[in-house]
């Protein structure tokens, strides 16, 4: 079988993750794109792979006859490259969040559905071994009835991360901690917990980082339909990116993550679950992304090739998206919320 011709939009902080995995990846795939409004970056991309065409202009895109494209640009633009690009014929996997509004999402879901093609949305951290490990456990029953959970996020986010032209703004970034950072652990819980959710009360905050008009801090009660109680907290104004820390409790026992790590105690007996990130040093990028974008970007090919359902499709990415936008309608209302 040929190889997939994959393209790449946008060049920034995130694309040294991708160069990484599309190397990896290079019994399947050949890496024809590379596009970004600032053509050096996209140059300095392109020169990685042979025969690589490189480009400032998102329309030419269109010329390349691609299989797959990777949308890694700001926020804003998700919606309307992705749904571009599957109304092209093109296989799309996006980076988080797929957008910045439920409507938006929606339209990228129908654009997949009705061109036929294949939407993913990037939740690497699914993939983690431990998370794997602790899913299948609880799907089986182990923990008993869910009966609560909580997520710890304490990072910093120093004033130049937001020396660009659409962080730290709601109508482009879309939010601050909540939709860029803990969108990831937002997402984690909702899959381990596996129920919708039934109400959210949450509140957000700038307290620290002035330069920006979005939150830096935020905390939220969830309740699931299953009766579940999640408390979150997140914030980017710590001294430093601590180790992100998950818990959930069952009937029967309690997961907790740390980091990429997992500790699993059912009925008294523990078992410690080491993620490859921690005996590895090739991940690519900040410590915390984590090495899991490849796990993702494979599983993608590989959907893509034996047209197979995909995991995290447009429907799974627009979970933590609405949780996160619950959270800032609580904040907004003062009040409960139901989604």
């Amino acid at each position: 079988m040929s190889k997939l011709r994959v393209g790449i939009i946008g060049c920034g902080r995130i694309s040294v993750v991708y160069k990484e995995a599309f190397k990896k990846c290079s019994d399947a795939i050949d890496v024809t794109f590379a596009m970004d409004k600032i053509i050096e970056r996209a140059d300095d991309f392109a020169k990685d792979f042979e025969g690589c065409v490189s480009s400032d202009l998102f329309e030419d895109t269109f010329e390349q006859e691609l299989d797959v494209v990777h949308i890694c640009t700001p926020h804003f633009l998700h919606k309307e490259q992705v749904v571009s690009c599957l109304n092209a014929g093109i296989n799309v996997l996006t980076e988080k969040p797929m957008a910045i509004n439920i409507p938006d999402a929606e339209m990228m879901i129908r654009a997949a559905n009705k061109s036929g093609k294949k939407l993913g949305v990037i939740f690497q951290n699914r993939y983690i071994e431990g998370v794997k490990i602790a899913k299948e456990l609880i799907d089986k029953g182990k923990l008993g009835n869910i009966t609560g959970a909580w997520s710890l996020l304490t990072w910093w986010r120093p004033p130049s991360y937001y020396d660009c032209d659409w962080k730290g703004t709601w109508s482009e970034e879309g939010g601050g901690v909540l939709i860029d950072q803990a969108i990831h652990s937002i997402d984690l819980v909702q899959y381990l917990v596996g129920s919708e959710v039934e109400w959210i009360e949450g509140h957000i905050a700038n307290r620290i980082l002035k330069n920006v008009e979005v939150e830096d801090v935020a905390d939220a009660a969830i309740k699931f339909k299953n009766g579940c109680i999640y408390s979150l907290f997140a914030t980017n104004y710590y001294t430093n990116n601590a180790p992100v820390q998950i818990e959930i409790k069952g009937e029967k026992g309690t997961i907790s993550l740390k980091g990429f790590d997992v500790t699993v105690c059912i009925d008294g007996e523990r078992d410690r679950f080491y993620s490859q990130d921690s005996k590895s040093d090739d991940a690519k990028g900040h410590n915390y992304w984590g090495n899991y974008h490849f796990e993702q970007i494979r599983e993608f090919y590989e959907s893509t090739i034996n047209d197979s359902p995909v995991f995290i499709n447009g429907s799974e990415g627009k979970k933590a998206l609405s949780i996160v936008l619950g959270v800032y309608e609580s904040s907004k209302k003062t009040k409960k919320i139901k989604l």
